[in-house]
């Protein structure tokens, strides 16, 4: 059994895990900004409509509205997908996509709406295109290179406008927002940077805990679970086994001659059977199985939805793989395996243990080398 897995080989899964959870992160502030645009730009053409141009106002609302539709629908189909589908492979370009079209629909609407000789009315739209601005830091926070298109697709086409205008005003709004641009730049840096190293603690944690965990309940020599996490497990299979009425079989498995071994060959060829016994054991059974290493050569393993006639089977098996382990200088490994099914007569989990247990000292008693059914 190795240790922990090493920086180099987890660096890029969390690298990977982090940038899935700040996609995520995404849709789920990005929600209100699909409303927001769109609401913003009604409200402007309401408080501007006797200075906008009524056929290009109209226009442009009816293109953002399609934009913002279009954004709904992918929203919906995000949301409605399977979290385990919800990654950047799957959805990143189909939002860059929505993001572009509609930013650039409302900076340029914008930038074409406002009326060339109202200077209230050019204030008023670069008060909401930098309120948009502004919206797009909450908004799009969690993808940096988002924020920055959202806020240049916005603000730039109205302040370019301005900045080649010969009024001092017009030239100054638009300095003022080049300006508070560059302040938001640097901002959404710092977030980023905040946010990277969240997401990635986050993760790092949470990979740390998996391994302490892991490690706590795996038995070091042989890969299987240890004998308290083989109990835990065992009793919540046991119980939903007893509760759902359906068949659960218990095996003990107990390797032959096992301190004949370790005496005449030294421990470190009883700790090489033991391992290539646990590699045996972890290959020969099912996902939904439960199997460990309750200690020294003995090994236990759970068959849940098995009848006893396939258990005897699949021990037949057992001792047949564990026959054909290959380890120097020994000639021969076997080993012995009770076999017990639980029954409505079954008290508890380690009634039904205790009678694999007495039906594998059976087969030791028999002559090892074979499997004894509880009787």
């Amino acid at each position: 059994m190795g240790g922990p897995v090493p920086w180099s080989d987890q660096s890029f899964p969390i690298t990977e895990q982090v940038r899935t959870d700040r996609f995520q992160l995404l849709f789920r502030q990005s929600v209100s900004a699909v409303f927001g645009s769109y609401c913003g730009a009604i409200m402007l053409c309401w408080l501007c409509w006797d200075h906008f141009d009524h056929t290009v106002a109209l226009c442009w609302l009816a293109i953002l509205t399609a934009s913002t539709l279009l954004r709904l629908s992918l929203f919906v189909a995000y949301f409605r997908s399977d979290e385990s589908e919800r990654t950047p492979q799957r959805w990143e370009r189909r939002y860059w996509v929505t993001l572009v079209l509609s930013s650039s629909i409302w900076g340029a609407g914008a930038a074409v709406a406002m009326p060339a000789d109202d200077l209230l009315s050019q204030a008023l739209v670069m008060l909401f295109t930098v309120g948009m601005s502004v919206g797009a830091v909450s908004s799009y926070s969690a993808n940096r290179p988002m924020t920055l298109a959202a806020i240049g697709l916005v603000l730039l086409p109205c302040t370019t406008w301005l900045l080649f205008q010969p009024s001092t005003i017009q030239v100054g709004m638009a300095l003022s927002a080049l300006v508070f641009a560059s302040f938001v730049v640097r901002a959404t840096g710092e977030m980023a940077k905040a946010l990277e190293t969240a997401f990635r603690l986050t993760r790092e944690l949470e990979t740390t805990n998996s391994i302490s965990i892991h490690a706590a309940q795996t038995d070091e020599l042989t890969g299987l679970k240890n004998r308290r996490a083989f109990f835990e497990h065992a009793q919540q299979l046991y119980n939903h086994c007893k509760t759902n009425q359906s068949g659960l079989c218990a095996l003990m498995v107990d390797m032959d001659h096992f301190k004949q071994i370790n005496d005449t060959y030294g421990h470190q060829v009883g700790d090489q059977v033991l391992r290539q016994a646990g590699t045996a054991i972890s290959a020969s059974f099912r996902a939904t199985d439960i199997h460990g290493r309750l200690g020294g050569e003995e090994f236990a393993i759970l068959l849940p939805d098995t009848t006893l006639e396939t258990a005897v089977k699949i021990a037949e098996q057992l001792i047949q793989t564990i026959a054909g382990l290959a380890v120097e200088p020994i000639d021969c490994i076997t080993a012995s395996v009770g076999v017990a099914s639980m029954d409505a007569d079954d008290k508890d989990l380690p009634e039904l243990m205790n009678n694999a247990d007495k039906a594998l000292y059976r087969a030791k008693a028999l002559g090892r080398n074979q499997i004894a059914v509880a009787r």
